[in-house]
């Protein structure tokens, strides 16, 4: 029997792009959770939804488990929980209903919830946790099992009372990372994991953050956890995280799944130091900025912490476009930044976004042309997507239909009024990729013919792929071409 059972409500299952990549991580968030509430007396099991086949699942953990309560714990670090996707909303509104049924008390934290109070309030959940989870979720536990303080009296709470919404004072964030237990992931099946990624990859990746919160103000990006805040954990702490994990778990690579990392002056320098003095390196990769990345030393010193791969925000390559997102950050600087990482022997991912409000044809093609120029050595394809508490949805929610959100992570649905329509966009994701791959290939034959050595089977692979995608390029362009003339925008 356990104090409490917690679950999330992302499954891979339902995601079917993401399904095809086959490249799950453990629920970050929702064990941060289950170690905080170790850390009060309480015993706590986990319903990992990201294996499982469906959220009927739950029913059979709750039989088992017999929890006071169950609270479905979103992970706040997973991108795909900040979607808000239907599916998933759908999900976790079947396991609220669920766990009623069994007599249980439930609890809901997460992006969505944060979003939509209403719609789980009516739905059974007896509180939403607003703002960062862990400490309010862990007061409730002491009210509700403990019979200790009183429940109006816990920051961060929405719940209903006597036919009315109540909502509490805010949750002030913890300013000290580093008090935090590390995640409880002995309550995760590892060797599913482990499993999954070698059997698609050859390699197993496990996540990891060090920071909470991002300062900037992207007009697009929603923050409804942990809003302007940005707090990080000391470069010591997570160097030894890695060291533990090195020794315990033995992951091939290491995915930083925060924000932005190391944006604090001079954190990468130290953690470079630290993971070398603990002798705690793993390779990783990372998301980050490409105007901090260019300052001082970071790029080599992440090189030096064993830093293989880099994701930055590129969005655009039309710098009209990037003011008008408030990126803050420039072409000039993401081609610099690129150039830069691929001399210290990391790979660059591109993040794109395409559709955003006054985004024309020659924007696009601006967009086309950093990529050819830049030569990332991957990219990310989206289009705008408008999420309660951003200026980019105030801006746009009077254009928005029915349909408010993602069903799943390649919707690419555009849910305002665009410059051109639906298929457009889903045709530029193909476009894009298509071209970055042909793109490739033709340097991977041109340093062949160059050097005239023997292709690696990888190098081989990549070239047949490029051939294949320089083959079919004509028949997308022609499809965007035709998409084009048609100027009904949603």
């Amino acid at each position: 029997m356990a104090d409490i059972l917690l679950t999330h409500s992302y499954f891979l299952r339902l995601d079917p792009k993401e399904h095809r990549a086959m490249m799950p991580y453990p629920p970050l968030g929702t064990l941060y959770a289950a170690s905080v509430l170790r850390a009060r007396g309480y015993s706590v099991a986990l319903f990992d939804s990201m294996l499982a086949n469906n959220a009927g699942e739950l029913a059979g953990e709750i039989h088992l488990h017999r929890p006071k309560v169950v609270a479905i714990h979103d992970d706040d670090f997973n991108y795909l929980s900040k979607m808000c996707l239907g599916r998933m909303r759908s999900a976790a509104l079947s396991m609220v209903e669920m766990a009623r049924r069994a007599g249980c008390h439930v609890v809901v934290h997460g992006s969505d919830a944060s979003d939509h109070v209403e719609t789980f309030l009516s739905h059974g959940a007896d509180e939403v946790i607003l703002g960062e989870g862990e400490q309010t979720l862990a007061d409730l536990m002491d009210w509700f099992c403990r019979g200790l303080g009183q429940r109006s009296e816990i920051p961060g709470l929405a719940f209903a009372e006597h036919g009315e919404r109540r909502i509490t004072a805010q949750r002030e964030l913890l300013g000290n990372l580093d008090d935090l237990p590390l995640p409880a992931r002995d309550l995760v099946d590892i060797s599913s994991y482990r499993s999954l990624w070698r059997r698609r990859h050859g390699y197993f990746s496990l996540n990891v953050v060090t920071t909470r919160g991002c300062p900037f103000h992207c007009n697009w990006c929603a923050k409804p956890i942990y809003g302007q805040v940005y707090h990080a954990r000391s470069p010591g702490s997570v160097a030894e995280e890695m060291r533990m994990l090195r020794s315990d778990v033995q992951p091939d690579r290491i995915w930083f799944c925060d924000d932005i990392f190391g944006l604090k002056p001079g954190w990468i320098q130290e953690f470079a130091e630290e993971v070398r003095t603990r002798d705690a390196m793993i390779p990783f990769k990372c998301q980050a900025r490409v105007d901090l990345l260019l300052k001082e030393d970071s790029i080599d010193q992440l090189a030096r912490a064993g830093c293989v791969n880099v994701w930055v925000g590129a969005e655009s390559g039309s710098q009209k476009i990037l003011d008008a997102m408030e990126k803050g950050t420039t072409v000039g600087q993401i081609a610099e930044a690129t150039r830069r990482l691929k001399a210290a022997g990391v790979k660059v991912g591109f993040f794109l976004q395409f559709g955003y409000p006054g985004e024309t044809r020659e924007d696009i093609d601006a967009t086309f042309r950093m990529v050819r120029d830049c030569k990332p050595d991957d990219i990310g394809v989206s289009v705008s997507y408008p999420l309660p508490g951003t200026r980019f949805y105030e801006k746009v929610k009077q254009q928005m239909g029915v349909k408010q959100n993602w069903s799943d992570s390649e919707d690419l649905a555009m849910m305002f009024r665009g410059a051109f329509p639906p298929d457009f966009y889903r045709t530029l994701h193909a476009l894009a990729h298509k071209r970055l791959r042909a793109w490739q290939a033709k340097d991977i034959a041109a340093e062949f013919f160059r050097r005239g050595r023997r292709m690696p089977l990888s190098g081989v692979r990549r070239l047949l792929a490029g051939a294949y995608h320089s083959l079919t390029l004509p028949i997308v362009e022609r499809r965007l071409l035709a998409l084009e003339g048609r100027k009904d925008g949603r």
